[in-house]
């Protein structure tokens, strides 16, 4: 089992900047992907940024050259950067774990940080 935890979550005016944290516990050394969704209202949970065991990296276009993803080797942590957040980046953020040990996969969530930003 894996447990995640996000901070770092507020209001932020546009243009602004925040760090979002993770942190995770349990078997973490079987992940094969950590990441970041978010879900606005009315809207569905889509994909921001991941990151493989092979340091390979994912963004949404939306904010591509604005998020950067990163996390320790450990895989114990997980954060996302975000540089010149606009209005439309309001969401609540869920931290991603993804695992495929055995072959079964297996996703597990945080309960999510808002991220409001005011224009």
């Amino acid at each position: 089992q894996v447990q995640l935890g996000e901070s770092g979550g507020g209001l932020v005016q546009a243009g602004g900047s925040l760090t979002l944290s993770c942190a995770v516990s349990g078997s973490t050394f079987d992940l094969d992907a950590m990441g970041w969704y978010r879900q606005a209202p009315g809207k569905q949970r889509e994909l921001v940024a991941t990151t493989t065991s092979g340091d390979n990296t994912n963004y949404a276009g939306s904010v591509k050259g604005r998020f950067t993803i990163s996390r320790n080797s450990a895989k114990t942590m997980v954060w996302l950067q975000m540089n010149n957040l606009k209005p439309e980046d309001t969401a609540i953020y869920y931290c991603n774990a993804y695992s495929r040990w055995l072959g079964i996969p297996r996703n597990y969530w945080g309960q999510g940080t808002q991220v409001t930003v005011s224009s």
